[in-house]
Order: C-alpha cells, then structure tokens, then sequence
C-alpha cells in the first residue's frame, strides 16, 4: 500500500452499517442543512463574520490541549500503519502551528470583505442602472487528504465569505478534523450563526464522499486538495461544478546570468522547507552556460537531495556523488520529498519547451540577472503563477496577502492561482431602471 493509499483509506465508520439508499439520504441531508445555513451566512454584515472568525481563532487557542490530544492519536495510527515522515509532518500540529493558525484568522477578519463589492458600475444610455457584484457561491464541498490545517483555513475563508462548507478531510486526520470541527461549530453557536455553516461527511467515508461529488444541485462548487491521485479521482468522477488544484510539478530555471548565492539561496528553500507540500520544486532546468550551476548542485546535495539528472547535468556534480539518472517518468513526478530531477537546457525557450510538456501548470520560476531572459520566461510560462529570483514557496494564499486559501487553483475557469475570499464568490447583475421597456 502506498502512502497516499493509507492516507485515505476510510476506516470502518457509518457507510460500513448503511444501505446505499440510506448513506446517500444521510449527505444529501447534510448538504441541505448547508444549504439552509448558507441562506443565513450569506446575509450576515461583515462585523457578524469577523466577530466569528476572531471568536474561532480564540477557541483553538483555548482549546489548544484537546486538539493536540486528538492529533497524537491520529499521528501515533499514521506512524503505526507506515505513513511516510513527509506526510507524517502535514499531518502533525503542535502548538505553534496552532497559533499560527488562529493568526491566520485574525489576519482574515482584518481583510475586506468581498460580498457586495461592485465589479463594475455603469448607467446605459437608456437610463438604466447597472452594477455587477460578488456574492457568495453558496454551498462549497471540500475533499482533501490528511493536513488539519486545511480544515482551518478552509472554514475560515468560507465563513468570511459568506458561504457554508461541507468538509471531507481524510481518515489519517479524522481525530483531529473532528475536534477543528466542533470547536468551529460551537462558536458559531455561541455567537448566533447557524452551526450547519460548517458541516462534514467524514464520518461517511470514502463511500459519502462519492455520493457527495454527485450531489448537483446540492452544491455549488467542490474543490479537491490533495495529490495526484485524489485530484484525479475527484475531477473525473464528480457530477458537481469543479475547481481542479493543487498538483504541483514545480519547475526553476537556472540561467546562465544566475548569481550563484542567491541561487543557491532560494533553491534549497523552495526544495527543502516543506518538501511535502505542492509550492515545492521538483525540476531544477539548468542553462549549459549558467557559472553557479556547479555551486548550487553541490549545496542541494549536502542539504541531502537526492538528485535525478540527465547525462549533460552529471558533470557538474561534485566528485562522488551517487545521482541517479533521470528518466521520463522523473519529469512528471511531484516527488514531494527529498528528491529533485536536474535537466540542461541550451536556452530559455528549451525550457519552456520542457516545462510545456511537463508541467501541471501550477508555478515555475527562473534565477536570473538577464532582464530580457526573465521578460521571456514571464511570456512564456502558462501557469498559474511565475517567479522572477523567488522561491515558488511564495505560491500560497497566506504570503500573497490573501489571509490563507482553499486551493491552488491549476485551471483557467473562474479561478487560478492561490484561492481566497474573492475566488470563493460568484456575481450577479442588478439592474435598476425607472420604467423602461426593450423595444
């Protein structure tokens, strides 16, 4: 069994003691207590949503002992059934993270509120009144793998925006989900907003999740968070609307204009910071005339990543270094560990070549001193986000000013990029008139 495979492996639960007819009754239940909240939520002034957001972020803190509890019993079950260290670590809390994610919060209260806000405005020559504004997009659904704090950010971006979520995180974390999810819900009982705002289906495992990509009609939206595997599946099996996110086959491009410092620099931090998570590189395209590529390899090397290169990049290792060659299946990999794939490229325009054919089009990057090899790059790329001598750790909702987010977005329909508040809103057209009539 693979790791991502014990990472979302229901456990016995609800859906093992249900009829199909019953499980599916059962989530499309809960989907209409969302619907019901949302209809609430989506009418509440923005001091209302912050008063709660400020209120959550104080009850984690709190309740900080209970939700540690329940993630050293989920932790203690991953590291017994042999989950990998790097998905132990997205799973894991400890106080500090905690904090950070009641910081997380109160940055997103202190954010302006999207519902409402006029897109645009116009009077027609006929006298109309015209404006476009966002809105809420209702009833959001969530799938993700075993990261606790997706819980947080999520309700959190939800709740500010004026939608209600319906949360399916993972059995790997299903604890310590719970124990998030009863602390949001009695919050928002306590401050006067409906409870079914935040729902979750985890108790319906694998087998709920399926009913609930189904449910159209019941909600709005479904946003998948996790790997490959889990994306896929989401994508191609769901009947509701989807925003696709997250895989990440990360790219950097090594010019030959590079200074070797800051590459370095900003290497080891986008490959070994969080190698788990999806802002991660996973191909490093090296310039056959870049003067620091010697330097940088030697530093990922003793940062201990292990190398996948192609034959041109294999001299520029240092003497001894036990690299393995890179084959096809290394290009697309999101190794989301360790390990990086090396290639060289003889131009910019190579390695946009390599990045069109590889990429998941979530970020790519370029280390340069070459102002019109960054201008080429920038054109070039179509992703969600490009980097100019930054690390693609930067492709995150929270270092974007956004207060946190529900996704990467890696499609081109109504979103892409980093998720926020805006991006969790549809708009409507009011129109205001005085009597006129189309002839």
């Amino acid at each position: 069994m693979t790791d991502l495979q014990a990472e979302t492996t229901p456990r016995t639960d609800d859906a093992d003691v249900l009829s199909p007819d019953q499980l599916t009754a059962a989530v499309h239940s809960i989907a209409d207590r969302s619907r019901v909240a949302s209809r609430t939520l989506g009418r509440a002034n923005r001091a209302r949503k912050d008063r709660v957001l400020l209120a959550v972020a104080d009850a984690l803190v709190a309740r900080r002992d209970t939700v540690l509890a329940a993630n050293r019993s989920d932790v203690e079950r991953g590291r017994a059934s042999g989950t990998s260290a790097y998905l132990l670590d997205r799973l894991t809390l400890d106080a500090a993270r905690i904090d950070g994610l009641a910081d997380a919060l109160r940055e997103l209260a202190a954010l302006p509120d999207p519902v409402g806000t006029a897109v645009r405005a116009e009077t027609l020559p006929n006298g109309l009144r015209l404006r476009q504004v966002r809105v809420p997009l209702g009833v959001v659904a969530a799938i993700y793998e075993a990261r606790p704090n997706v819980t947080v950010d999520i309700a959190g971006l939800a709740l500010k925006s004026g939608n209600a979520v319906i949360l399916r995180g993972g059995s790997a974390a299903a604890t310590t989900n719970a124990a998030l999810v009863g602390i949001i819900r009695d919050t928002l009982e306590d401050q006067g907003l409906p409870d079914d705002a935040v729902l979750t289906i985890d108790e319906f495992g694998r087998e709920g999740a399926r009913v609930l990509m189904e449910a159209r009609g019941r909600v709005d939206v479904l946003i998948p968070r996790g790997g490959r595997d889990l994306i896929q599946s989401v994508v191609t099996s769901a009947r509701v609307p989807v925003i696709e996110t997250g895989e990440g086959n990360v790219h950097i491009l090594l010019d030959e204009s590079a200074d070797e410092e800051m590459a370095i620099d900003i290497l080891l931090n986008a490959k070994t910071q969080r190698p788990s998570v999806c802002n991660t590189v996973e191909t490093l395209l090296v310039h056959s005339r870049s003067r620091a590529a010697a330097g940088v390899l030697a530093a990922l090397v003793r940062a201990g990543v292990a190398l996948h290169v192609d034959d041109r990049s294999r001299v520029l290792l240092p003497a001894g270094t036990d690299a393995q060659p890179a084959t096809e299946e290394d290009w697309g990999r999101e190794y989301m560990q360790l390990d990086l794939a090396v290639r060289t490229v003889d131009s910019v325009d190579e390695a946009l070549q390599h990045i069109r054919r590889w990429s998941t089009g979530h970020s790519e990057a370029i280390i340069t001193n070459n102002l019109a090899s960054s201008e080429e790059f920038v054109a070039g790329v179509d992703s969600a986000a490009v980097l100019v001598n930054a690390s693609t750790r930067f492709v995150d909702g929270g270092e974007l000013g956004l207060g946190a987010e529900v996704g990467i977005s890696t499609q081109k329909m109504h979103a892409r990029g980093p998720m926020g508040l805006a991006e969790l809103t549809t708009t409507k057209w009011i129109v205001q008139g005085e009597g006129q009539i189309r002839r």
